[in-house]
């Protein structure tokens, strides 16, 4: 980068008031800095930009990453979880060789009991948000229940005396 102390500053400005003169350095001096500000915003918007990719390849990297953890540990639970199934078969088979549970149906169980994966939860289909016991509007105007909120400007109207 350039090296600028204030005695080369004021080399350059003194250069710069001889060659261009004292009506025109005003209007120059504007101009050169404003070309020197847009610069300045180029070479930040530059960087940002850098910075910005540099961060989507790092956070890309670390989506990676969760994802072959997430991948290792749902292979790990399918592994156990055949392990625990081949268990429970060779315990049960077991317990049925032994004569503890000689019919399953009479024992109060089925084979459909059994089965994996087990039966889905199914909504009863109630409406709980639903009011069952709505008091009918008429009763509500019979005796004398707002049904609705009034302002106060609404309400001096409504019950001003009436003039004769």
């Amino acid at each position: 980068m350039l090296d600028l102390g204030i005695s080369k500053m004021a080399l350059i400005g003194a250069v710069a008031l001889v060659v261009i003169g004292p009506e025109k350095l005003p209007r120059v001096a504007r101009t050169v800095g404003a070309l020197l500000g847009r610069a300045q915003r180029y070479v930040a918007d530059v960087k940002s930009e850098v910075n910005r990719a540099m961060d989507l390849e790092e956070l890309k990297k670390m989506k990676e990453s969760v994802e072959q953890a997430g991948r290792e540990v749902e292979q790990s639970i399918h592994k156990a979880q055949a392990e625990m199934d081949a268990q429970w078969r060779s315990t049960k088979a077991a317990l049925q060789g032994a004569g503890h549970a000689p019919d399953a149906h009479a024992a109060g169980g089925s084979d459909e009991e059994d089965a994996w994966p087990p039966p889905q939860y199914r909504h009863p289909g109630k409406k709980w948000r639903l009011r069952r016991s709505a008091t009918p509007q008429w009763f509500k105007a019979r005796a004398g229940v707002r049904r609705q909120v009034q302002s106060g400007a609404a309400r001096m109207v409504r019950y001003r005396p009436k003039k004769r």
